[in-house]
Order: C-alpha cells, then sequence, then structure tokens
C-alpha cells in the first residue's frame, strides 16, 4: 500500500507530464496554423478547455499545491511566456476564458526565480514569427 505523500507525488508527476504535452502540443498547432480557419478554431477551444480545466484545479489557491509555489507550477509558468504569441497568431485572449489562471501567472512572475529565468514575451513572440516563416505559414 502506497503512503498517502507517495500516491501525492505520483498524482503531481502525472498532472505536470499532462499539461507539459497537453500544452505543446496546443502551442505547436497553433503555431502551424494559418490566422483563420476550423483547425484553428478548434485548437483555440480545445486549448482553451484545457486551460479551464487547469484553472478549476486551481481555484482560489495561490499556487497549484496550496499556499506555496511548487513543482505544477513551475512547470507550467514556463509556458507563460507564450502565451502573447499564442493569443496573437490564434486571436484570442486566454485572460478573458481564464482570469484566475493569469492571475496565477503574474503572481508567479512576481517571484524573482522565476522572472529572472524566463525570456520576455515579446522576444518569444518573435522567435514564433520567425517558426512560422520558416513554416511557410505567414
Amino acid at each position: 500500500m502506497h503512503s498517502p505523500a507517495f500516491v501525492f507525488t505520483d498524482l503531481v508527476c502525472a498532472l505536470h507530464g499532462y499539461v507539459k504535452l497537453q500544452i505543446y502540443n496546443y502551442l505547436r498547432d497553433i503555431l502551424r496554423s494559418s490566422s483563420e480557419g476550423e483547425e484553428l478554431e478548434k485548437t483555440k477551444k480545445e486549448f482553451i478547455e484545457e486551460l479551464k480545466v487547469l484553472e478549476a484545479e486551481l481555484g482560489d489557491k495561490p499556487y497549484f499545491g496550496g499556499d506555496d509555489f511548487g513543482f505544477v507550477d513551475v512547470s507550467f509558468v514556463t509556458f507563460y511566456s507564450w502565451f502573447y504569441a499564442m493569443e496573437t497568431f490564434g486571436n484570442f485572449k486566454v485572460e478573458a476564458e481564464c482570469p484566475k489562471l493569469i492571475a496565477w501567472a503574474k503572481r508567479c512572475m512576481q517571484k524573482e526565480s522565476v522572472a529572472k529565468s524566463l525570456p520576455d514575451s515579446l522576444k518569444i513572440y518573435d522567435f514564433a514569427v520567425q517558426i512560422r516563416k520558416k513554416l511557410g505559414v505567414e
């Protein structure tokens, strides 16, 4: 029989893997899509649905683990820098759909370790523009 701590650790690791894979897939699909069309609309809808699941898991807690910044926060906040590019290419706003999630991301960005580690969203956007050009999307 597993101890509660072990089961919780397994759950956190599973959530971490799921989040990274799902968000990466949506990021990739939005970057590869033209700025309109059924496929992009489907991807945006699914992406927002996934974010809403995460937002529900976050609830009213400051961080996914409660009061402490933890493993899931570290894993997921890395994608926050990509949100501007995704929103721009996909013509949507995450904050309009998931305000608690964006408030969480901004709270994470107030941590010096996070702010110093993540690239600026505009630099990510410029990088994404180059990727799209190489893919022939723009």
